[in-house]
């Protein structure tokens, strides 16, 4: 075990927040842009686009699916940038406290998201999305603050070859081992019977129990992306260089596992988890490059405003409906009248407006210094 290193503070990375804007943007917007898609008279292109807007049916991966590993996976890259800061002024206790309050107030804030104790006891979603951000974030920060890098990289591949073995070698009882399918499968099984309160879909939990685990590795993953951009030592080329080698390889392994262990984002099979963060990779090497290496920000501040209070406007959307405050400006004739011009045209411009007042609310906030920080 080794503390971690003191390392000269560097300037903020810009890309960070904007890839951060870039993830919350399409959590925000992706359900309107794929409807709106979906009924839009566009063929062969607003169809494909309205099916990578969406979640694949059970094996398969869109763009879409790559939202949620790519939030996990920037927690991870934030992780070091953060806590070693902390270690420099006050000592690893502190970030250690820091890591847990964050973590447990991110969890209870889960849990009330999916509308806490109002339904009863139990109706309480234990699992969800905030709730798994949570765990990652404190598996991250902890690994981070007491583990060596190549310990962190054998309890990775620990989690996603023990996930799989799980899944491929223990029998559910009716249907053996090795079914991958929906409720045919360990995970699945699992959630039915010792998930506690609400199983999100009845039958399984997209945010369940085992397949926690694979997605730890997701937010390790990030993690080593975030000890690279932090390492001093390295030259921005390098780092560029080691984001995109990385993801490479991992979309390679990830593409082979699945010939065998299909990519699954609902049961967050390792394959998949291996391919969102081959592609998250990637993101992050052309976002760092484009922004921080060219200096190329003329795009960004769209993306920074949402970046920087993702957590506020991710919890403002589950109160106010931008899609339904959209309809209620420009909805009825208006969007009758660009339905007249081209059919579903009227859904597109409402979806559009949706997320453009939502981009406006983080920009008035972000004007103003307004951020929620936890």
């Amino acid at each position: 075990m080794s503390a971690t290193p003191a390392i000269p503070v560097q300037p903020r990375l810009e890309s960070l927040d904007a890839l951060r804007g870039f993830t919350m943007f399409w959590i925000v917007g992706a359900d309107a842009l794929a409807g709106a898609f979906r009924g839009l008279d566009g063929g062969v292109v607003a169809a494909f686009l309205g099916r990578q807007l969406g979640h694949a049916d059970w094996v398969g991966f869109t763009f879409y699916d790559l939202i949620f590993p790519l939030f996990l996976f920037m927690i991870g890259v934030a992780v070091p940038l953060s806590l070693d800061r902390i270690v420099g002024r006050e000592g690893r206790p502190a970030a250690v406290r820091r890591v847990l309050r964050r973590g447990l107030l991110m969890y209870a804030l889960g849990v009330l998201y999916y509308s806490g104790i109002a339904h009863g006891w139990d109706q309480i979603r234990w699992v969800g999305v905030l709730q798994r951000l949570a765990v990652g974030y404190v598996a991250a920060g902890l690994f981070h603050l007491w583990l060596k890098p190549r310990t962190i990289a054998v309890v990775s591949a620990g989690l996603l070859v023990g996930y799989w073995a799980l899944l491929t070698f223990v029998p559910v009882p009716g249907f053996g081992a090795g079914d991958y399918a929906r409720g045919h499968n360990l995970a699945n099984w699992i959630d039915v019977r010792f998930l506690p309160g609400r199983v999100w879909y009845g039958d399984y939990d997209p945010e369940g129990l085992l397949s926690t685990l694979p997605a730890i590795a997701s937010a390790l993953i990030g993690l080593f992306a975030g000890r690279w951009l932090r390492d001093a030592h390295l030259t921005a080329g390098d780092r560029t260089k080691r984001l995109v080698v990385a993801g490479l390889a991992l979309l390679a392994i990830g593409g082979l596992w699945s010939l065998q262990f299909p990519v699954i984002k609902r049961i967050w099979t390792s394959s998949y988890g291996l391919v969102a963060g081959g592609s998250s990779l990637l993101l992050l090497a052309a976002f760092y490059q484009v922004i921080d290496v060219r200096g190329w920000r003329g795009w960004t501040p769209p993306l920074v405003w949402i970046g920087g209070n993702a957590l506020l406007i991710y919890l403002v959307s589950k109160l106010v409906d931008f899609n339904q405050v959209s309809a209620f400006l420009l909805g009825g004739e208006i969007a009758a009248g660009f339905d007249a011009l081209w059919p579903g045209l009227g859904g597109l411009l409402l979806a559009l407006t949706g997320i453009a007042l939502c981009t406006a609310l983080c920009g008035f906030l972000h004007a103003r210094k307004i951020f929620l920080r936890l």
